[in-house]
């Protein structure tokens, strides 16, 4: 049987590279050795790219590695592995980056494929970059007539006047994953610092208004208009807000959050932010998966929150747990997404 040959690139040089590591593995362990010879591309901290035997253990101080880069040349549609002084050429069938943040879901290692002109799993060029910009994917799903948070987005070297703002608000990097740089401010005296601490992962800072409600999610799957999607979830908070990637253990919980699947929402509600999420995603023009984050409110609005195009996909995370609520196992999950890049990489051509 002709095992296809999936590249999967993990690590990379965000404040995510933990994660990134974590999806991978989980990624390894569920992966179908008889269906995919797998080729794993490991990015350090650093930014060199090596191929390793897999994500486990201490994988980056490993000395089995070779060097290895992605060719952008499309005669080569694959990996140059660099052996005994000469590089020996690999192809692959698909790239599934299990990347996150910035360089993973920001359009630039999209970037790289598509020159490559390997099929690879998730969200375009386009669609990554608009969606890891909060503010611009606002105006884009806001004209889709999709309601999202007021905000407002500050340059590097824009002063900031606290008396433009009601309080609380969320200061955020406008263009990082997880929650990174974001801190909730309840008073004006607290915004300058809060802009110091997002600025240390972007230029760009967007403030945002607090949305009171509960917070949501929808696991999205596929391409136009064919998607599917997981049981929709919901953030029970004691205290503060969601952040469970900075926390220092994130497989044994969060400190002050609870992950609920399913919601425990009325049954019109799921629906509405089903339909939500899928339109959000269409919006933003999103193919492969993605995480639709939503704030549900008190009076049934549904308002977006942030769109994630490669979500965690470690054991804690949300976007599996999603799936499997909704009867797709992590390894039905590769199957779908690896039939999905190479059925729209096709349907490109």
């Amino acid at each position: 049987m002709h095992r296809l040959k999936v590249g999967i690139i993990f690590g990379g040089c965000s404040e995510e590279h933990p994660v990134s590591v974590k999806s991978a593995r989980e990624v390894a362990e569920s992966l179908d050795r008889e269906k995919y010879e797998p080729y794993f591309i490991g990015i350090t901290k650093n930014g060199a790219w090596r191929l390793y035997e897999g994500p486990d253990g201490d994988w980056e101080n490993g000395s089995s590695s070779r060097p290895v880069v992605l060719s952008p040349d499309r005669s080569v549609h694959g990996l140059l592995v660099l052996a005994d002084g000469k590089y020996e050429a690999v192809s692959l069938d698909v790239v599934f980056p299990v990347l996150h943040g910035r360089f993973g879901e920001d359009g630039a290692i999209q970037g790289l494929m598509d020159l490559s002109g390997i099929p690879y799993v998730g969200c375009d060029v386009q669609s990554s970059a608009l969606c890891m910009d909060k503010s611009l994917a606002y105006i884009i799903v806001r004209d889709a007539g999709i309601a999202t948070p007021n905000f407002r987005t500050v340059a590097q070297d824009e002063d900031v006047d606290p008396d433009q703002f009601v309080f609380p608000v969320f200061v955020k990097p406008a263009r990082s994953g997880s929650s990174f740089g974001v801190t909730k401010v309840h008073s004006k005296d607290e915004l300058p610092s809060a802009v110091e601490a997002a600025r240390n992962y972007d230029s760009k800072i967007l403030i945002e208004e607090a949305v009171a409600g509960s917070e949501i999610g929808c696991a999205v799957l596929g391409n136009g208009t064919d998607l599917f999607v997981g049981e929709v979830d919901q953030i029970a908070l004691s205290h503060g807000f969601f952040r469970i990637h900075q926390e220092a253990t994130p497989e044994d919980g969060s400190e002050n959050s609870t992950m609920i699947v399913p919601a425990d929402i009325p049954a019109e509600s799921r629906a509405l932010v089903q339909e939500t999420a899928k339109a959000v995603y269409r919006a933003l023009g999103c193919r492969g998966l993605a995480r639709v984050d939503l704030f549900l409110k008190n009076d049934g609005e549904v308002v977006l929150n942030e769109v994630n195009t490669l979500p965690g996909l470690t054991s804690y995370s949300r976007y599996p747990r999603m799936m499997a609520a909704a009867g797709l196992p992590l390894a039905e999950v590769i199957d779908r997404l690896v039939s999905l890049a190479r059925t729209g990489d096709d349907d490109e051509r």
